[in-house]
């Protein structure tokens, strides 16, 4: 067999055509275990959670190593919506960390992504164009997953500052969805290649986080006052429904013009399926409506069954035998970095 069509060669080539979208099978992974989780489903929950936890430490070699060595590519990636996904990734399996006990692991997450947050997002910002992907949506994602995680700690170790900080980015997340929305090509409900539906997801982590902020007051953390809890209530819920319309729509989108073919995108379809289920759940909880559980446990199987068919597809392509010139190894996977800039 020539060089080239080793299993090392083509876990290599595998490896170093990553797009900065691959970080969407973390954030996929990492909510289908606390959407596990909050159904009771713990083993299984864990079970998701080590298979995030090993592709984020993949996809953070691969980052450092572009940084220290390809910093040109590492620039142009940087300044991509799907970047973000590495944020969003980091908070998703803080929030995971945060509700096994494994605090100062959470805390820890909190800071690297705080960290990385303000400028990669100032870059991506700036990059902003009209007509783009559902890319253009992990702005708001990147900046509400620090919400989640921040009120889950302030939660978890009765602390009101990081309360108070997500609070803030809570509204600027909201800002950013609007903004995000206004340069959204709608036509990519009808031919996205997967990350289309971020712009339901981007809504569902913004009625989670509203609901961990409210979640995180209790009796003797004193957060809100009644004005500032009915608002984030109706806020919350609000954002709640939106969501699930934006599901339906997307579901529907997606029997009438259906796109079989895998793309490394299509992750970005499974996270936002979990994402509607853990809001669902914890919406569930925070407002107390008990009837929600069951809509909310069931959308965490349609997720399951995405994530499913998502790493089906990926293994699939990946482990597709070569001949013997190699004319049918796995090509590259398309990147958003040509559409992102239209």
């Amino acid at each position: 067999m020539p060089a080239s069509t080793t299993p090392t060669s083509l876990l290599h080539t595998w490896w170093s055509q990553r797009p900065p979208t691959a970080g969407a099978a973390v954030m996929a992974t990492g909510i289908v275990s606390v959407a596990l989780h909050q159904s009771g489903y713990e083993n299984l929950s864990r079970i998701a959670l080590v298979l995030a936890c090993a592709t984020w430490l993949g996809l953070a070699g691969a980052f450092i190593a572009r940084l220290l060595w390809d910093r040109p590519r590492w620039l142009e990636e940087a300044a991509t919506p799907a970047a973000l996904t590495g944020i969003a990734a980091t908070a998703v399996l803080g929030t995971r960390f945060a509700a096994l006990g494994w605090e100062p692991l959470a805390w820890a997450l909190l800071a690297l992504a705080a960290l990385l947050w303000p400028g990669l997002l100032l870059a991506v910002v700036r990059h902003w164009r009209h007509r783009m992907p559902g890319a253009v949506f992990l702005g708001c994602v990147a900046t509400q997953g620090l919400v989640v995680l921040a009120a889950t700690l302030a939660a978890a170790q009765n602390t009101a500052w990081p309360a108070h900080a997500a609070l803030v980015l809570f509204w600027l997340g909201l800002v950013l969805y609007a903004v995000a929305l206004a340069r959204f090509d709608l036509r990519q409900i009808a031919r996205g290649a997967g990350d289309h539906w971020v712009a339901g997801g981007a809504m569902a982590i913004s009625a989670l986080a509203g609901a961990k902020l409210l979640g995180a007051e209790g009796p003797d953390l004193y957060l809100w006052n009644n004005d500032d809890t009915d608002v984030l209530r109706t806020v919350t819920a609000a954002l709640l429904v939106l969501d699930l319309t934006w599901y339906a729509v997307l579901l529907i989108a997606e029997m009438r013009w259906p796109r079989p073919h895998y793309d490394v995108r299509r992750w970005a379809t499974a996270f936002p399926m979990g994402m509607t289920a853990a809001a669902t759940l914890s919406v569930a909880t925070a407002l107390d409506v008990p009837w929600l559980e069951t809509p909310g446990e069931a959308l965490t199987w349609i997720a399951v069954a995405a994530w499913l068919t998502a790493t089906a597809a990926a293994v699939r392509r990946y482990t597709r035998r070569p001949s013997k010139d190699g004319t049918d190894a796995p090509p590259p996977e398309t990147d958003v970095r040509s559409t992102a800039r239209r």
